[in-house]
């Protein structure tokens, strides 16, 4: 069954860091956040329980520093019941195939996703000339091939419910990658948004590397629907979060959480929507 296994032809590990790697956020009780490179995975599941899943699955070559991650959490030889991915970009994926052979769990993804994690469909090319800083600019080396995880890869269950997640239901979030989803608990109000926003100007390296926090729409470079994307901030804005973990930047709570929101939804094409780029101008190719 390994043998299937295999990431795209230009998978790479990239050079990008931020003061953050390495360093994890007990968000609540059962929710860390721990910050590969300029990634967040999130594990989801109280210590004490030693029953957890991780969301995503951070940056190439990164699967060591997520496992000491979790054993130091969880205790030595833990392993999650699941992957859970917000999508299958290269940063959320870049371990996943040392973590599927080391602990032979399922991964879950949205239906749409699954292209793109079973060697089909490459994702669209990132926009180096969209406005923004120098992540922009390195985008091109960023890897956009489809994995392949076979038959270790399912649909997430169409009833809405997130398998091992107790209480938490998924939500399709659409703009920055077709199955984009988010993670929502209604009782604690908590959300695990992926990139369907983030807290850090992602185009920016300076901002990247010190993790000033500033929330934001998803990454320019590599967002090929606005309009979806709007859509989908609005759809969690809704939700009046009490508590966020987005894919880049620190977890953000409270009225500073419920405040930016907001300002990110009524000042969208302000904030969020680039200037100038092809998936702006309408010219993908």
């Amino acid at each position: 069954m390994e043998n299937e296994l295999y990431y795209g032809e230009d998978y790479k590990r990239i050079p990008a860091t931020s003061i953050e790697s390495g360093t994890g956020t007990e968000v609540l009780p059962d929710l860390y956040c721990y910050t590969v490179q300029i990634v967040n995975i999130v594990l989801v599941g109280h210590p004490a329980s030693k029953e957890f899943v991780l969301v995503d699955a951070g940056m190439p070559y990164s699967a060591e520093k997520i496992i000491s991650a979790i054993e130091e959490r969880f205790g030595p030889d833990s392993r999650p019941k699941a992957i859970i991915l917000t999508h299958g970009h290269f940063d959320h994926v870049g371990a996943i195939i040392e973590l599927v052979k080391r602990w032979n769990v399922p991964v879950y993804a949205h239906e749409l996703e699954l292209p793109y994690l079973t060697g089909k469909t490459c994702y669209t090319d990132p926009d180096p000339t969209v406005e923004g800083g120098m992540v922009s600019k390195m985008s091109p080396m960023f890897p956009v091939d489809p994995i392949n995880l076979g038959n270790h890869v399912k649909p997430l269950p169409s009833d809405g419910s997130v398998p091992h997640m107790t209480n938490f239901r998924w939500i399709h979030t659409p703009g920055h990658s077709p199955g984009h989803v988010s993670f929502f608990r209604d009782k604690d109000k908590a959300l695990i948004a992926g990139d369907a926003f983030v807290t850090v100007k992602q185009e920016y390296l300076y901002k990247v590397f010190t993790q000033e926090q500033e929330i934001s729409g998803p990454p320019r470079y590599l967002t090929p629907d606005w309009a979806a994307s709007q859509e989908s901030v609005k759809k969690l804005e809704a939700l009046k979060p009490s508590f966020a973990i987005t894919g880049h930047g620190m977890p953000m709570e409270g009225k500073l959480l419920t405040d930016s929101l907001r300002k990110l939804v009524d000042e969208f094409e302000t904030i969020a929507v680039p200037e100038y780029g092809k998936f702006v101008d309408g010219n993908e190719n």
